[in-house]
């Protein structure tokens, strides 16, 4: 079977159609232009899709994925903490079926990644053991998670399994955006550290900046430090739960190779109940297509079944 999937950024709109042995029939990207609103989201969403059915020949699939920013709940799919702001209290799963006149399937965009990571990117060889289980992180400008168990994504009760960069980091204080204090995401997100690098050197920079001048800036080096400690803290917490088979991390905090040290593994050991951090702790594969190869795999069968 085919499979369509849409990824829904802040700034680009992708879709992808993967054959049946899931490689890229097509994939096309447009704006997402989201200061133009929420109706013209839909539109956008709409005029893709029917550019990638013309450019394919394909027929228009009866189902197709979409992951986006945030979460949606209810059978309307109305959307909440997201970063593209005009689709906050919107019925976007709702919307989306009517506009497309198909069946959709939403998805939040770090369970997108984790499934597609896990099952075609850097965990495809761990995740062939039949129960395996991963953990796919987002480190960019927030913190988030995707739990994915035999080829399917772990929703949990309330929808928020794998949202681990709203846990409370001990020691820290710093004020969130959900209204809590001292949430992972208020440590090692990528604006986080540049907060951080700015309060204790007095000097704005980039993360990519920072992360260059390691070697001949204190305060870099003290930034990167606590983001690998605090790393290890907050991992360890979802590893003492969870006890995954590998852990992925994406996301553009997530390039900064310090995470990948035997120093990074050693603090995330530090904190584990058995003191003892044994699994793989890899980068990703798939680059920023891995939102839309996820979205593009919520339908049909789980690939451990195929």
């Amino acid at each position: 079977m085919k499979r369509w999937g849409i990824d829904l950024g802040g700034t680009k709109i992708e879709g992808v159609i993967l054959d049946d042995a899931l490689r890229p029939v097509i994939r096309h990207r447009i704006a997402t232009e989201q200061e133009k609103g929420y109706g013209h989201i839909l539109m956008q969403i709409k005029s893709l899709v029917g550019t990638m059915a013309e450019k394919s020949g394909l027929d228009l699939p009866e189902v197709i994925g979409i992951g986006t920013p945030g979460r949606a709940d209810g059978v309307d799919g109305v959307i909440s903490n997201s970063n593209t702001v005009c689709l906050n209290g919107m019925p976007l799963l709702r919307d989306l079926r009517e506009a497309l006149r198909m069946e959709v399937a939403v998805e939040n965009d770090a369970n997108c990644f984790a499934l597609a990571e896990s099952m075609l990117g850097a965990g495809r060889d761990e995740m062939a053991r039949p129960g395996a289980t991963a953990f796919g992180i987002i480190l960019g400008t927030g913190v988030g998670g995707g739990i994915v168990r035999d080829g399917r994504i772990i929703r949990g009760a309330h929808g928020i399994a794998g949202e681990w960069g709203h846990n409370p980091l001990p020691g820290e204080h710093s004020k969130c955006y959900c209204g809590r204090r001292g949430c992972v995401e208020t440590v090692i997100s990528g604006p986080a550290l540049e907060r951080h690098y700015a309060a204790i050197s007095g000097r704005k920079a980039s993360l990519r900046a920072i992360v260059a001048a390691i070697g001949r800036d204190e305060a870099a080096r003290k930034t990167i430090d606590r983001l690998v400690a605090s790393f290890g803290k907050a991992l360890a917490a979802v590893i003492n739960i969870l006890d995954p088979d590998l852990v992925i991390i994406g996301g553009g905090v997530g390039n900064i190779r310090q995470l990948y040290t035997p120093e990074a593994r050693q603090a995330i050991a530090a904190n584990v109940f058995n003191h003892s951090f044994d699994i793989p702790l890899l980068p990703p594969l798939l680059g920023d297509s891995a939102g839309v190869f996820g979205a593009a795999l919520l339908v049909g069968p789980p690939l451990h079944s195929q």
